[in-house]
């Protein structure tokens, strides 16, 4: 009898620029992300003077979550879940070398949370993740904070189709004061209803230079992603 041939296809595709391999060559994968930057502007009576423009790291907790949304399925093996998506940014104090608040430590894929999570505000207006003083939270009060807008733009580099993410957050005149803000993540949750206090997970973080947060100053923080 003579047997069937089956004949096996397989397609990759991959995030980031660069990534191709050339199986038949034996040439390497290149490592694969995907890609965003950060802008922190200050709001002043002139306008807004930007502070911080920073590319940012999707971290691997934030690459199993996208795996999953994709395909609307749970990995069990995985600690983001199939319902989360990203709605909150929270901030944090330990982005910098200790002894040169203006030196940033690169944040890494394996990164779960931020280095030194900052209490946002004590008030559900737009907050979540409520934590009792203790630990690695110094202050009782909300550690998250909602999305002001999110954005679709056309982008140029690749024939004006849509696929850029802009997310807007603001870190108000009553937010964070009297902290010296350095890192800033942006984290998956399954709602972003105020007072939510679930499971977080971190998808993206980034460092940058000390930002001393003060009432008299209003930060804007916009967000870009590169699908």
């Amino acid at each position: 009898m003579e047997k069937t041939k089956v004949t096996k296809v397989e397609v990759r595709d991959h995030y980031g620029d660069n990534c191709l391999v050339d199986n038949v060559s034996g040439n390497k994968p290149k490592s694969r992300k995907p890609e965003g930057e950060v802008f922190i502007f200050e709001v002043t009576n002139d306008g807004n003077k930007k502070l911080v423009h920073k590319s940012n790291l999707v971290v691997y907790l934030g690459r199993e979550m996208l795996a999953q949304r994709l395909v609307n399925q749970n990995n069990a093996s995985a600690t983001p879940t199939k319902d989360e998506y990203l709605s909150w940014l929270g901030v944090g104090d330990g982005g910098v070398r200790p002894a040169d608040p203006l030196d940033p430590v690169p944040p890494i894929n394996s990164d779960t949370d931020l280095s030194s999570n900052v209490m946002i505000s004590d008030s559900t207006a737009t907050y979540g993740d409520y934590h009792v003083a203790g630990g690695s939270y110094p202050n009782s009060g909300f550690y998250k904070k909602q999305f002001e807008s999110i954005e679709f733009e056309r982008d140029v580099l690749n024939d004006d189709n849509w696929l850029v993410i802009k997310i807007e957050t603001i870190i108000g005149s009553e937010d964070a004061n009297g902290e010296q803000l350095s890192e800033a993540g942006l984290f998956s949750a399954e709602s972003n209803s105020s007072g939510y206090n679930g499971q977080f997970s971190l998808f993206a973080r980034v460092t940058f230079p000390s930002i001393i947060k003060t009432a008299d100053r209003r930060l804007i923080i916009d967000w870009y992603l590169y699908v």
